[in-house]
């Protein structure tokens, strides 16, 4: 008799062998026996795979479609095309931090859980606080899966974010065989990405690895400014035999990109889509700051006098009060801005077959941070006195009266990550049983710092925005925010036959302190806890090829620690306020759906309804550049609602098409209330932020082994960027293709050779892409929107892929 057994958050028996860890597996056996990993490609390399044999709705992007699209991309752009999706990015690659925002079913980033063969990646927020982004983690060549799980992710997922899905990356095996893969891609606005990877085969004893670098650098397509990023990954796997594998591994990342400018429809309506910050013009900025200082100088002056400007002296002699032609606001243009993140992330697993049927599989991981967030402001001039880059004093300027050695000033916020953790699972197979327990904890230590740097006042600058800076003239605070974490979880798949059941619950305690060092920001604690999370799904096979699938899963979400979000980021007093009532936030889902697969066809169709409970709501305060820490808000409940279709059809062995669509409906339930219970914003009934109705995608795929050729659309309808939703982005559709050829039948170094021209944005659509990037306001415009990357072209050679 064969036993099918399928498991819901039970951990792979060979992790980073290119299976999902944590992912729904199918194993066949009376007794140990190979597995068949149903999230990798099936029969025929299918680009997508949409969850046979699966209880929840989970689908896969594999290697093959990360490989038609230009060399760097983002594996959250390849993903984009799946129902429910919503991502958006201000660059061709999908790859630029400060832009970069993906959700599901009306959960925004930060409330998704995010790992890498296991090992969690954090909310990949900008400024991340417990993890980092994956464009950062690997280099896209080397992930072999992207698995999403839209509404939850399995119960042993290393996340304590996941309220509303998950999105599970794993990166590919080393070779058996010895290989030298290479590629270069040249294109729009100077982009030169380099890649290449030794695998070194085995070497004996099935010791096998590889060591792979990573290049990329372009222009800004706006502005001036270069977006840059070397990365190099290693990985090492010795397998034992049938009894299981050593894995180790260590990435690098060093990214160092110029920042585009926000926009508001107000800098829309006056400047244009392709506005930016004014880089290239040193004298400029500092006549927009000497401006902006003598108005709100004069401004205050005058309440200070009863409307009174006599005897009132201007910081800048010569500068006058009016902004230079073609600037109404010295929030239209800024000198620069820029992101720098430099990583290194190790883990080693040991993975063991202890019996034909009891398997452990531990990972231990570590990561480093060093980041820092840079803006050239002139909402902080350098006062004489201050320090440059190599130490010296910089002397007043002579043409300032308020002792100013500039109208800018160099504000950065630093950050530093060291974290460590272990997560172990222990699996047993009795009968038509599985049973499965593990474990995971992590120890984080976040430092974040905001301080202010001297500029000079001369023609050309004295530092720049994408350098780690030194000597600051001030420290406006300075605090150390250690996290403690600890979850577990239980699970049991029992397979009836046609009918297969999951059940199982995880617990969770997460850990919150502040210490301040400088400044007068929060100190305290503060802790989230449940130990009873609850998740249960069912399978039954129809026959035919046609399957039904549910499930009911409940998630929390953990407090963050950080200066900048989360209960820390706000006054003393106002944390004690809200330390005794502040609550988590929580979801319940439900979802039920239909697979089908006939022949060619795969079809998937799935519902769903999510409880979502004591949603924590940050309202923006001033122009982002200010640095204003945000408002939190619990704004008791968000309901939502929709379906999603999925399909592929592969016409012939060529040719495969892929469609799907999604509906969402989410809502805020309450009204905003104060403390006293007065109501301070009437969301009620509104939409959720940056949440489209309608999704739509649809792809075209041809390959016939020498020939390539791809052609994908995405449209989506408008969203919201007021909680009011009286501000809003218009629907849009936008088409990306690719062509290419491969050399086939030549052997030697040319074989495997290709050659591939690429184009985003065909129709080269002048749109707004990304919203949200200074958070959101109740109403009204806020400078809070990116311009999307015009058409973009790309040529690429490579070989080994």
């Amino acid at each position: 008799m064969t036993v099918r057994i399928w498991l819901v958050g039970a951990a792979p028996l060979a992790l980073m062998t290119g299976a999902a860890y944590g992912q729904e597996r199918v194993v066949v056996a009376p007794v140990a026996a190979p597995e068949v990993d149903e999230a990798a490609p099936a029969e025929g390399e299918e680009i997508v795979v949409l969850g046979f044999g699966q209880t929840r709705q989970v689908q896969t992007i594999s290697a093959i479609d990360m490989e038609r699209l230009t060399p760097g991309t983002s594996p959250l752009k390849a993903a984009a095309k799946l129902p429910g999706v919503n991502f958006q990015s201000a660059d061709a690659f999908g790859a630029y931090e400060w832009s970069t925002r993906i959700s599901l079913r009306g959960f925004n980033q930060n409330q998704l859980g995010f790992t890498l063969d296991g090992v969690p990646l954090g909310d990949m927020s900008y400024g991340n606080v417990n993890g980092l982004h994956i464009s950062r983690a690997i280099l896209s060549e080397n992930i072999a899966t992207t698995t999403v799980a839209q509404g939850a992710g399995a119960l042993g997922t290393a996340s304590t974010s996941n309220l509303g899905g998950t999105l599970e990356f794993v990166s590919r095996k080393p070779s058996d065989t010895a290989d030298i893969v290479a590629s270069g891609t040249y294109g729009s606005n100077d982009t030169i990405r380099a890649f290449s990877r030794i695998d070194t085969g085995d070497l004996g004893g099935g010791l096998m690895g590889y060591l792979s670098y990573g290049y990329l650098t372009s222009d800004k397509w706006k502005g001036v400014g270069v977006q840059r990023q070397h990365q190099a990954n290693a990985k090492l796997v010795k397998e034992i035999d049938t009894r299981g594998s050593i894995t180790a591994f260590v990435n690098f990342s060093d990214r160092r990109e110029n920042d585009y400018q926000d926009l508001s429809y107000d800098i829309i309506a006056r400047r244009g889509l392709r506005a930016d910050n004014i880089s290239n013009d040193y004298p400029l900025a500092l006549q927009i700051g000497r401006v902006y200082q003598n108005q709100a100088a004069r401004s205050a002056y005058s309440a200070a006098n009863n409307g009174s400007t006599t005897g009132f002296i201007a910081p800048w002699t010569g500068a006058g009060f009016a902004f230079p032609a073609g600037f109404g606001t010295v929030d239209d243009a800024y000198y620069d801005a820029a992101g720098l993140r430099r990583d290194w992330l190790g883990g080693l697993t040991f993975d063991a077959r202890l019996t034909p049927e009891l398997s452990l599989v531990s990972t231990s991981y570590y990561h480093h941070n060093k980041g820092q967030g840079s803006w050239i402001t002139p909402y902080s001039p350098t006062p004489a006195g201050a320090a440059g880059p190599d130490g010296s004093v910089l002397p007043a300027s002579l043409t300032s009266t308020a002792g100013l050695a500039s109208p800018l000033g160099f504000r950065t916020t630093e950050y530093g990550i060291d974290r460590a953790g272990n997560q172990t699972r222990m699996a047993l197979t009795t009968g038509a049983n599985r049973i499965e327990v593990g474990l995971w904890y992590e120890t984080n230590t976040f430092e974040q710092a905001r301080r202010f740097y001297g500029m000079n006042d001369a023609a050309t600058p004295n530092r720049t925005a994408r350098q780690f800076q030194s000597n600051p003239y001030r420290t406006q605070w300075d605090g150390k925010y250690d996290t403690k974490t600890l979850q577990y979880h239980v699970a049991d798949t029992l397979d009836l036959g046609a009918l297969t059941l999951n059940g199982g619950w995880k617990g969770l305690r997460v850990r919150n302190s502040a210490n301040l060092r400088t400044g007068s920001l929060v100190v305290g604690d503060i802790q989230a806890r449940d130990w009873f999370l609850p998740q249960v799904s069912a399978l039954f096979r129809v026959g035919g090829g046609a399957e039904l699938f549910a499930s009911y899963t409940e998630n929390l979400r953990a407090f963050v620690s950080s200066a900048t979000t989360g209960p820390f980021a706000t006054t003393q007093n106002g944390f004690n306020a809200i330390r005794s009532t502040l609550k988590p936030e929580t979801s319940k889902t439900v979802e039920g759906g239909a697979r089908l697969r006939s022949g060619g066809l795969q079809l998937s169709a799935v519902g769903y309804y999510v409880d979502f409970s004591n949603r924590l709501l940050t309202f923006a305060n001033g122009a982002g550049i200010i640095g204003n820490p945000p408002t939190l808000n619990n704004a008791g409940s968000v309901e939502s609602y929709g379906a999603e279709l999925a399909a592929t059809y592969r016409i012939a062995p060529p040719l495969t098409l892929f469609a799907s669509y999604s509906y969402n409906k989410a809502t805020y339930q309450n009204d905003v209330r104060n403390a006293a219970g007065t109501v301070v914003q009437s969301i009620a009934g509104r939409t959720v932020v940056d949440t489209p109705e309608h999704m739509a995608k649809g792809e075209i795929a041809y390959d016939d082994d020498r020939f390539f050729a791809r052609v994908g659309g995405d449209y989506m309808s408008k969203r919201y960027f007021t909680y009011l939703n009286d501000q809003s982005v218009g629907a849009r559709v936008l088409l990306d293709a690719s062509i290419g050829c491969r050399l086939t039948g030549l052997g030697g170094v040319l074989e495997g050779v290709a050659i591939e021209g690429s184009v985003t944005n065909l129709t080269d659509r002048a749109y707004i892409s990304t919203v949200g990037t200074n958070g959101y306001t109740a109403s009204g415009d806020n400078q809070t929107l990116l311009a999307g990357a015009p058409r973009q072209w790309f040529v690429t050679l490579r070989r080994g892929f």
